[in-house]
C-alpha cells in the first residue's frame, strides 16, 4: 500500500551516541578477523556501544527539540521506532516522554531496521488526523543482543538514536510519498528470540535487500512524482556498504 501524506515538516533534529567506542582492531583480538576484512565486506570502520534505548532516544529527542526550539510540553505524541526496548512491559516511549516532560501520548513502533520510516508514515498519519507536534524518535541498543564470538554478527551492530520534530503544517509536505512493504515468510533470514541472540543468512539477506530497496525507492520516486534522474541523495539504512551501493547503482 502506498500513498502520499499532506501537511507535515521537519522542524528539528537530533541524535545520541554512546561514548564507547568499538573499533575493528578491537574485535580483532578475539575473533578470527581484521580491520581490512571487514571495511572490504561491510565498510564499517567502528561502532558505538552502551547506554539504554531510553537514555539514548530521550537525548537525541532533547536535541531535536532544541533545535526546533520547543520544550516538551509543545509535544502532542512520542513515537519510539525501536526494536529494543528497555523492558517488556512498559513501553519505552513513556520513559522518553517523562524525561522530556511530555503532556501527550506515547508508544513504542517495531519494524526492525524499517522502524524510522514506518514511524515516519505513523507521526504523519497522526498530524494529518488532529496533532500538531509528533516527537518521532529511532533508537537501537543492539549489542545487548549480539554474541561478540559470532563474527558475522559482532561486526555489524552497535547503539545509537537519532530524532526528528514534526509538525503539521498548511504547506507542501516534506514527505512527499511513501512505500512499505513486508514479507514475514522469510522471518527466519534475521531473527532474535527471547533471551537469545541475533542470527542471520548473511548471502541471502543481501540478496533479498538489495531488491527490495531498489523496488521501494523506485515506486516511492515515483509515487511523488520524480524521476530517478532528480534524486541527489540517498540515505539508506547502514546496514553494509556493499547493499548500499547496489541500491544506488541499479537504478542510477
Amino acid at each position: 500500500m502506498l500513498s502520499s501524506v499532506s501537511g507535515l515538516k521537519v522542524t528539528g533534529w537530533g541524535v545520541a551516541l554512546p561514548d564507547k567506542i568499538v573499533t575493528n582492531d578491537d574485535l580483532s583480538i578475539t575473533l578470527d578477523t581484521s580491520d581490512a576484512w571487514i571495511r572490504e565486506r561491510t565498510g564499517i570502520r567502528e561502532r558505538r556501544v552502551g547506554g539504554s534505548t531510553a537514555g539514548l532516544g530521550s537525548e537525541a529527542g532533547a536535541r531535536a527539540l532544541e533545535v526546533a526550539g520547543l520544550s516538551g510540553r509543545d509535544i502532542d505524541v512520542v513515537v519510539l521506532a525501536t526494536t529494543t526496548p528497555d523492558q517488556v512491559v512498559p513501553g519505552t516511549a513513556p520513559s522518553i516522554q517523562a524525561e522530556l516532560e511530555i503532556a501527550g501520548g506515547a508508544m513504542d513502533l517495531n519494524a526492525a531496521c524499517s522502524g524510522f520510516v514506518y514511524g515516519l508514515v505513523a507521526a504523519g498519519g497522526l498530524l494529518a488526523t488532529g496533532a500538531r507536534r509528533v516527537l518521532l524518535v529511532g533508537a537501537e541498543t543492539l549489542s545487548r543482543f549480539v554474541d561478540w564470538d559470532d563474527r558475522s554478527m559482532a561486526v555489524l551492530l552497535g547503539d545509537g538514536a537519532g530524532a526528528l520534530v514534526l509538525e503539521a503544517s498548511d504547506g507542501e509536505s516534506d514527505l512527499r510519498s511513501w512505500n512499505l512493504g513486508s514479507d514475514g515468510s522469510l522471518k527466519h533470514l534475521l531473527a532474535c528470540d527471547h533471551g537469545g541472540t541475533i542470527h542471520m543468512d548473511g548471502q541471502e539477506v543481501f540478496r533479498r535487500a538489495v531488491r527490495v530497496v531498489v523496488d521501494s525507492a523506485t515506486r516511492a520516486v515515483a509515487d511523488a512524482g520524480l524521476t530517478m534522474d532528480q534524486i541527489d541523495l540517498l540515505v539508506p539504512h547502514q546496514a553494509n556498504l556493499r547493499i548500499i551501493l547496489a541500491a544506488a547503482q541499479r537504478p542510477g
